[in-house]
Order: C-alpha cells, then structure tokens, then sequence
C-alpha cells in the first residue's frame, strides 16, 4: 500500500518560514504515529515568476492535480506590484483553484479560550466561537465573463459579471450541508436575494438542495445583515454558506472575531478523485506578510491548522486532527505568543520556530 502524497508549495515571504514549523509536525506524525506521507516540494506565486516566468509552472500545476493534497504557504508581495496582472502571484493560486475545481471553500472560525481576549469583540461574545464558512470558490464574480476595463465615449469602464448556474451552486450547497449533518445541522445560507437575480437563483437552489437534508435548520439571510449579526452575536451561527464574493468578505470578517488571521486555516475541496478523497488545497488565510518575512516573526499556527484540516478531510485521520489541534490549544493555555499574539496579558514569546517546538512537545505529552 503506498503511502498517501502530499505536494508542499511554500509561496513568498513568510511562507518558507511557517511552512518549516509544518514539515516538522508531519515528521512527527510519521515518526511517532506512523502516519507517514509521500511530500514533495515545489513552487507557486512569486518564487516561481522568479525562475519560470510565471507564477505556476505547466509541471508543478500537473502534480498538484496528481497529489492526494497540496498544502500551500502564502504568495505575493510589494515587489510583484508592477508585473502584468496575469503573471502577477496570485494568479498562481487561483489557477491552482479554477483547475483543480476547488469549488467548496471551508474557512473556520474558531476562537480558543486562551486568545478570547484579542478579538476587538466582547470576551463572552466571543469565547467558545466555532463556525464554519463555506465559500463557493471558483465561480461568480471573480470568473464571471465579460470582464474587463473597457473604453466607453470618453470614459473608461470597469465590468466584472457575477455569473451562477444553477449546478455550482448545487455542489457547493451539498458540501454545506454534508457538513451541517456533520455538525450541529444548522445552516444559514447567505446571498443578495432583494437586489440581485442571482442571489434569488441562489436562494431557490439551496433551499431545494435543503429537501434532501431534512434534518438541517436552513435559514436564509441577506450577506449584508450577515455582515452585521457576525458581529453582533456570532454563536448564532454554525455553518454558513454564500458565494465567492460576500465569501471573501465574510470570512475575512468571521476571521477577525478570533482576534489574530494567524491563527486561522482553511481549506479548498473539489470533486472526489477514484481514490474517493476530495481533490485539495489547504492554506492558511493569512498573506505573505512581506514586511516581517526571514525575521521569525511570523505566527505558523494558522499553517499548521492547515495540515490538521488535510489529516480530517483528505486523510481520515480526524483523531490525529484533534490531537494536533488540542496540542496547539494546550501551548496556547500555557502562554506562548508569537508576536501577533502578544498583548497586555502578556505571556511568553517565541519565535516562528519556537511556536513549532512547543507544539511539538505538547504533541509528545499527548501520547
């Protein structure tokens, strides 16, 4: 039996550095659990452009669609800012994205008690926050044709076409729901149904997805008082579902409730391969922080969640998951603090390797 392969692409900037502390975890998995994978490393975004000319090589795109899971660090950065926007790095990820067909988006939110002081939000708000996003990924506006800055008499035009059919939609809303079943089976499904045609295909299409999930809670709402009641009281969520565009917004927004984006994973899913694991992609949400890259500033805890998403989802190992995710919440009980996570409180610092070490000793305590 071979063992399951895992395709690492590091990216820029603080990538390399959180995407180390990872490697290390997996050889721990292997060497004390005997969970060992097939890895290979190569390049995405800016460290590619650099060699390649473009931010993701015909060769390296072929064995991400070969591998049982890619794991990706973070791409971009200031000095990228004057390339062509399609060659820029980040269109290395979404190519990555469009043809691997990553359709469902899962962003968690989840705050651990230790860090509940750091959000912006009330402690009891907050404390005890676990939700799910997920984000329809590789259509709507960010896909949608025409698209284009366009010349109209005397002005120039901007156009971007937010586009569904009725079967993205579909796809994604199964995946919500199967996760719903999987959690508290509660769903809120969010869109622009009032003002956008749309948004009322999307409401129609998840609500006749829902029949074959009677035993889900489907509620709907406009993504805009999503906006809004994530921020007033976000226990009142489990799993949220919405498309490409007001997913980006609200999982950016649900990420900052935790109080640090260093601290939160998430992970991309396709259609099942004939080994029956869902193609995937899992990243932290983080960028690549360019300004504290190569200074052991950076937070890998987010990475590393990333990996515990790929142990749950690609790799049926939702036990080692746990362990993993219970080890970080223990180093965290217990006081490390990368530098995004120092506040008044105090607590000790570490380093981005020393964050690593302490999760690998709590992982040692664990068995």
């Amino acid at each position: 039996m071979t063992n399951p392969s895992l395709l690492i692409l590091p990216g820029d900037g603080i990538g390399p550095e959180v995407m180390a502390e990872v490697r290390k975890i997996i050889d721990w998995f292997g060497a004390k659990r005997g969970i060992v994978f097939d890895v290979s490393e190569d390049l995405v975004g800016g460290a590619a452009y650099d060699l390649h000319g473009t931010p993701l090589h015909d060769d390296t795109m072929a064995k991400a669609q070969a591998a049982d899971a890619v794991l990706l660090g973070a791409v971009g950065g200031p000095k990228y800012d004057v390339l062509d926007f399609s060659v820029k790095p980040e269109r290395g990820l979404l190519r990555l994205r469009k043809e691997m067909d990553l359709f469902s988006n899962l962003r968690p939110a989840q705050c651990f008690d230790a860090l509940a002081d750091f959000s912006s939000l009330k402690k009891d708000v907050v404390a005890g926050l676990d939700i799910m996003i997920v984000r329809e990924l590789t259509s709507g506006v960010y896909f949608g044709e025409p698209r284009g800055i366009f010349k109209e008499g005397n002005e120039r035009v901007g156009i971007n076409t937010q586009r569904y059919t009725e079967s993205e939609i579909a796809r994604v809303a199964r995946s919500a729901f199967e996760l719903a079943m999987r959690r508290d089976k509660k769903l809120c499904s969010m869109e622009k149904a009032n003002v956008m045609e749309s948004g009322i295909l999307w409401r129609e299409v998840v609500t006749e997805v829902g029949k074959d999930y009677p035993e889900v809670e489907l509620s709907h709402m406009y993504a805009d008082a999503g906006a809004m009641q994530l921020t007033r009281w976000p226990k009142q969520f489990d799993v949220i579902v919405t498309d490409n565009l007001f997913g980006d917004l609200l999982s950016d927004l649900a990420a900052m409730l935790t109080g640090s984006l260093g601290m939160l994973p998430s992970a991309s899913l396709g259609a099942p391969m004939a080994n029956g694991r869902p193609k995937a992609l899992y990243e932290p949400v983080h960028g690549s922080a360019p300004d504290i890259a190569g200074q052991g500033k950076a937070n890998p805890i987010a990475c590393i969640l990333s990996f515990a998403m790929a142990l749950r989802y690609s790799f049926d190992q939702g036990e080692e998951a746990a362990r993993l995710e219970a080890a970080i919440e223990k180093v965290l009980a217990d006081g490390a603090r990368t530098a995004d996570l120092m506040g008044p409180d105090g607590g000790t610092p570490v380093s981005t390797s020393g964050m690593g070490d302490a999760i690998l000793a709590a992982l040692d305590a664990s068995i």
